[in-house]
């Protein structure tokens, strides 16, 4: 190898240096402007590159968030995101996993740096069939997956009726807890975690196992 050949820049390096550069504008400027004032363009001046590298990889700004998000659940697979290959904790005791899960979830969806931007692509993914697709694909889809997965354990455990609609008790615990962050219609606690949790549980094992 000459000299000259050892002194060129690697293009997938670059490549690469430009992506992370251009998530972490968009993270650190959305918390400072906020969703609605956001733009291509200025992402593209912090980051240090052209608008067209940002078109070449996203096409709207939504979808350059909602990798950002990606990128930091990959560097933290314990939150409530999680990398696609984790699995939920199964230690055996099905209410006391749903409640490390679900405490979790809460600590994510009040952190102040992840809350505005989430509830921005949130309301992007309803008008943006692109990105819902995205999402489905990338992050609800297979999260879903990890929590059938546990649950289907929990089931197979005897914790749960042999009867058990999994795909609604999925709704049941996750989907309350999103609309109430939603709607801010009570305060996102540990302790609300926890009632959730024994409330849903009570219900899909009946009277029985109460």
């Amino acid at each position: 190898m000459t000299s000259r050949q050892q002194n060129r820049p690697n293009p997938a390096r670059r490549s690469e240096a430009s992506r992370q550069a251009i998530l972490t504008a968009a993270f650190d400027l959305v918390g400072e402007v906020g969703y609605a004032r956001l733009s291509i363009e200025g992402i593209a001046a912090r980051a240090g590159v052209g608008k067209q590298t940002i078109y070449r990889w996203w096409p709207s700004k939504g979808a350059v968030l909602f990798d950002a998000l990606l990128t930091l659940a990959a560097q933290g697979s314990d939150d409530a995101t999680g990398a696609a290959d984790a699995a939920l904790p199964d230690t055996g005791d099905l209410e006391r996993d749903l409640k490390t899960v679900l405490r979790a979830t809460v600590e994510e969806l009040t952190d102040p740096r992840l809350d505005g931007m989430m509830r921005a692509l949130s309301v992007e993914i309803i008008t943006d069939p692109a990105l819902a697709a995205l999402y489905a694909e990338r992050l609800d889809g297979p999260m879903r997956k990890l929590k059938l997965a546990r649950l289907r354990s929990a089931q197979q455990a005897g914790q749960l009726p042999q009867d058990t609609d999994l795909d609604l008790a999925v709704d049941m615990l996750w989907g309350v807890l999103r609309t109430t962050w939603l709607d801010r219609s009570r305060p996102l606690t540990a302790e609300y975690a926890d009632l959730l949790v024994r409330t849903a549980l009570n219900g899909l094992r009946g009277p029985a196992h109460r």
